[in-house]
Order: structure tokens, then C-alpha cells, then sequence
């Protein structure tokens, strides 16, 4: 009965988040470009099943990736688990880079809107971009600034310092990076912090600050997203840079 109950209440908060979403594209239709909505009917059973969608998604986010993520955070950050007392050394830690490393790259693999975006790449490129190609790059870097975020945390450095070198490697790459790669891959930091990625990561991250002594989750917790939208960008392009390279080297 509670299953229930919550999910008729996530549903009628959905319904009023999307309902806005609803009135601008159909004002604009009608009020403006003054032109019926072509197949009104399946449009209508679109917006119904996006609200039941959501409203599912958000239910199983709490009942489920939240609680989960916390779990696997406590459990890989128990001290009996890693052998050690009291907080211990970075290097105790490895469990918890390999398991941000592992479910940064599954839940990004997963993510519908980096699927989106690579097959319209693909489609736009005339299929010189291959969604897999695309998709893979991008789940590295994922996988890589996770790690190197829960990193962070264990040994409490100041966030900002890892940021700024992170955004000072991709302007370095911009100005040497194919030109037609970089908006995807500004594109890709993007995408890549949506509906699966976020809330594991998030729980992720406030479960490491959570039981590793010393830490602040409002603090030390937050901003692992952060290390999620910036490394796709310097994947992509370093996987653009690589292919590139590959192709001199060929044509050779």
C-alpha cells in the first residue's frame, strides 16, 4: 500500500513538472507558428507514458539507486573489509576506485542521452563518428574522473585545485583538437550527467564522505558529478587526437 501511495504522489509531482514543458510547446504551436500538431493523438500517449515513465524512474531512485549506492559505499569503506583501524592510508582504499572506476563506465554505457547523442553524431557525420566509438570514449572518462573523485575524498584535497587542472588540460586540448570533435565533446560532459549516472554517483559520493572519518558529506560529498561532466570532454577529444594521429601514421 505505501508503494502505492508514493507512487501516486510522485506521479501527480511529475505531472505538475511536466505540465509547464507542455503549455510552452503547445503555446508556441498553436499561438505562434499557428499550425496543429501533426499525429496529436501519439504525441498525447507520448507525454502520458514520459509522466508514467518518470514518475516510475524517481520511485525506483529512492527505493532502490540511492539506498544501494550508500550501501556499497559503507560496506567497501568498512574498516574490518579493508583490514585496517581507524581511516588508514589512500592505498587501503583501492576497492572504492575500482568499484567508482566499474560503475562509472556501466552507468554511463546505459545512459539513454549519451545514446541519443551518439546516433545523431553518427547521422550528421555521414557515420564517420560511431555511436560505440563515441559511447565507449565517454565512459572512460567517466570511469576515470569517478576514481579520481572518490580519490579525493579519501584523502580530502580541496575540490577546486582538481577542477582547474582538469578544465587547463582541455583548453590545452581545444586548441589542438579536430575541430569538428570539440562541440561533441563539450556536448558529451553533458549528457553524460543524466537519469542513471547521477543518482549512483551522488550516492556514491555522499556514502564515502559519509563513513570515511573526518569527511563532510555537504563538502567533501558533493561534487563528485563534477569529475563526471568534466573527463568525457578530455576522452572524447583525446580519442579524436588519437585517431586522428592513427591516420597520419597510415597514410604514411
Amino acid at each position: 500500500m505505501d508503494w502505492l501511495i508514493e507512487i501516486f504522489n510522485t506521479l501527480i509531482d511529475t505531472l505538475g513538472d511536466v505540465v509547464p514543458i507542455v503549455a510552452v510547446l503547445f503555446g508556441f504551436q498553436y499561438l505562434v507558428l499557428k499550425r496543429p500538431v501533426p499525429h496529436l493523438k501519439q504525441v498525447l500517449a507520448g507525454f502520458v507514458a514520459v509522466i508514467l515513465g518518470l514518475a516510475l524512474f524517481l520511485v525506483g531512485l529512492e527505493r532502490a539507486l540511492f539506498p544501494l549506492g550508500e550501501l556499497m559505499a559503507t560496506q567497501l569503506t568498512n574498516p574490518e573489509f579493508l583490514g585496517i583501524e581507524g581511516q588508514g592510508s589512500w592505498q587501503d582504499y583501492y576497492w572504492v576506485y575500482l568499484f567508482a572506476f566499474a560503475i562509472g563506465f556501466a552507468t554511463t554505457i546505459a545512459e539513454p542521452s549519451l545514446l541519443a547523442v551518439a546516433i545523431k553524431a553518427e547521422e550528421v557525420s555521414g557515420g564517420a563518428i560511431r555511436p560505440m566509438g563515441l559511447r565507449l570514449a565517454v565512459a572512460l572518462g567517466v570511469a576515470i574522473g569517478i576514481a579520481l573523485g572518490a580519490y579525493r575524498i579519501v584523502v580530502g584535497d580541496p575540490i577546486h585545485w582538481y577542477i582547474l587542472a582538469g578544465y587547463l588540460v582541455v583548453v590545452v586540448q581545444t586548441t589542438y583538437a579536430p575541430k569538428n570533435v570539440i562541440p561533441l565533446a563539450y556536448d558529451s560532459g553533458g549528457v553524460t550527467t543524466s537519469t542513471v549516472t547521477v543518482p549512483l554517483v551522488a550516492a556514491l559520493g555522499l556514502g564515502l564522505a559519509s563513513t570515511i572519518p573526518g569527511r563532510s558529506p555537504m563538502i567533501d560529498g558533493f561534487g563528485l558529478i563534477a569529475f563526471a561532466s568534466l573527463f568525457p570532454m578530455i576522452s572524447v577529444m583525446g580519442y579524436a587526437q588519437l585517431t586522428a594521429l592513427i591516420q597520419r601514421v597510415s597514410k604514411r
